[in-house]
């Protein structure tokens, strides 16, 4: 009977600390691959094997692939640049679009078991209003908002022309919404919106909606994507929409307080935010409110999740339990 390992790339960040977790929970052997130095590594269990590495470097690639010839291999790439700024990026573009088509080269070379890559439903087309958005079998960046969204949907392509290339690569795909909870030692965008509402610095907020899934919910449906996600198969995981004003009766439940900040209209919000990178550019500080910030409050956020909970079992927890336990954790880190 063969063995098995869990290769894992991103097993410092939140998510991948997540499912390295769960995996060492399951009694399963995993193996992460780490930046030299990097400081997070301190929130990946200590019974993970670490291979310092980088998705970009082939040569650290070939040493986290080797393993015994009668072991299994099942990998989970996570890794990846998140990032706000619109404009390409050449280093984004390299570990996102670069390093994926490395991680798939090695499973090829290496023969893999099993392939599952962390996308975003940031790489799948907007729909109009509120129309439910689906999974889909095909990648291009055209309408795309942000260059992140671009390389995930440029990796994501790669994914799907690999497994029409090499028959013998079996791969799925994952597309989380937002990714919130606590242990988020990354301090994410539900994490510091929690932060500065709590700590006073939200006078408003923006009319829309926040579609975050939990990373507890989300590390288990991509753990159930390596046994039962189908081959080619992309799986949107969600959670409910939430709206703004949603949004600060949970964290005032949660946090003992009785705030009711103004909620600004778009038209308004995109004005405040011209006027905020006006004053970030004078002052040399990030502005608060960006129109990209206000893009994705605004877009169609309702994402349907409908395929993972019926293929894999999928489910998240109500987002009035992520908010309650990440303020909770929030107060333990000092940071509310």
């Amino acid at each position: 009977m063969n063995n098995r390992i869990y290769l894992l790339t991103g097993a410092a960040g939140l998510l991948g600390s997540n499912v390295s977790r769960q995996l060492i929970d399951r009694g399963e052997q995993v193996r992460a691959l780490v930046l030299n130095g990097d400081p997070a590594v301190k929130y990946i269990p200590e019974e993970v094997e670490l291979v310092s590495g980088d998705v970009t470097d082939t040569e650290s690639l070939q040493k986290f692939f080797t393993v015994s010839e009668s072991t299994d291999i099942y990998v989970i790439h996570c890794a990846s640049i998140v990032t706000l700024n619109p404009n390409p990026n050449g280093k984004v573009h390299a570990v996102n679009v670069g390093g994926t088509q490395n991680i798939i080269d090695k499973c090829v070379e290496h023969q893999v078991k099993k392939l599952v890559y962390i996308s975003s439903t940031g790489a799948i087309p907007e729909l109009p209003g509120n129309m439910p958005i689906k999974e889909v079998t095909h990648f291009g960046i055209e309408g795309l908002v942000g260059y992140y969204s671009v390389t995930k949907a440029e990796a994501s392509q790669l994914v799907i022309d690999a497994l029409a290339k090499y028959p013998q690569l079996d791969a799925s795909l994952v597309h989380p919404s937002g990714i919130c909870g606590p242990n988020d030692y990354s301090f994410g965008p539900v994490a510091d919106f929690i932060m500065q509402y709590v700590n006073g610095n939200m006078p408003a907020g923006v009319a829309g909606t926040f579609n975050s899934v939990d990373v507890r919910d989300l590390s288990e449906g991509v753990i159930a994507c390596c046994d039962k996600g189908r081959r080619g198969q992309c799986y949107i995981m969600s959670n409910d929409l939430v709206s703004m004003q949603d949004m600060f009766k949970l964290i005032n439940h949660a946090a003992g307080l009785n705030y009711n900040p103004k909620i600004l209209s778009v038209p308004v919000a995109k004005v405040v935010a011209k006027v905020m990178g006006v004053v970030g550019k004078i002052t040399g500080k990030p502005a608060r409110l960006t129109g990209f910030a206000i893009y994705n409050l605004t877009r169609n956020n309702n994402f349907n999740c409908s395929k993972a909970v019926h293929e894999l079992r999928f489910k998240c927890r109500p987002f009035e339990e992520t908010i309650s336990d990440e303020v909770r954790w929030l107060k333990m880190e000092g940071k509310i």
